[in-house]
């Protein structure tokens, strides 16, 4: 079955097409809620969740884009919702200096490691994080998209930064 008539059969509300299709990109989308999720067992949550607005919302894919980045934005949105719904998104302070690049101090910490740490950030410094660094949004889209200023955005990404890199510094120190 193609892709176009796996989507008109979940269009018509058939089951078993709609089983197919979250055997078919489960996987893909539930990356992306892991990403976004403090852990495994939320991160399933949001995908449910996730899989359940695209059944609901699937009449309104136009054929135009790609249907898989139709999902993932559907998926990152659910998630983002649930997480407005949490008012944990306002920061107390915001820091409006410009951010400076650095070298990356991720890039001698395993996938799995930096995944864990990226879990355990505060919300709404995962959120930020994850959206700029890893999805490349930029602060004016996640602003938008989260309800807050720019320089909330980029503030709340220095300080996840910043907490990243003092989690990866001791396991470092702690490896040597």
């Amino acid at each position: 079955m193609s892709l176009d008539e796996l989507i008109h059969k979940c269009k018509k509300g058939n089951r078993q097409a709609q089983e197919t299709l979250y055997r078919k990109y489960s996987r893909v989308l539930f990356g992306i809620c892991l990403k976004y999720s403090r852990n495994r067992v939320e991160a399933e949550d949001n995908l449910h969740d996730s899989f359940l607005t695209i059944y609901e919302k699937i009449g309104q894919y136009k054929f135009k884009g790609s249907f898989e980045g139709w999902m993932k934005r559907i998926t990152v949105n659910t998630v983002l919702q649930k997480y407005r719904k949490e008012e944990f998104l306002n920061v107390v302070s915001e820091n409006t200096e410009e951010e400076v690049e650095e070298d990356s101090p991720y890039a001698d910490i395993a996938v799995s490691t930096l995944l864990r740490y990226v879990q355990e950030l505060p919300n709404k410094y995962r959120i930020t994080f994850n959206m700029y660094v890893l999805d490349g949004y930029s602060h004016k889209e996640i602003s938008e998209m989260l309800g807050t200023s720019q320089g909330t955005s980029k503030s709340n990404l220095a300080r996840a930064r910043g907490i990243l890199k003092e989690k990866i510094k001791k396991t470092n120190m702690n490896i040597a």
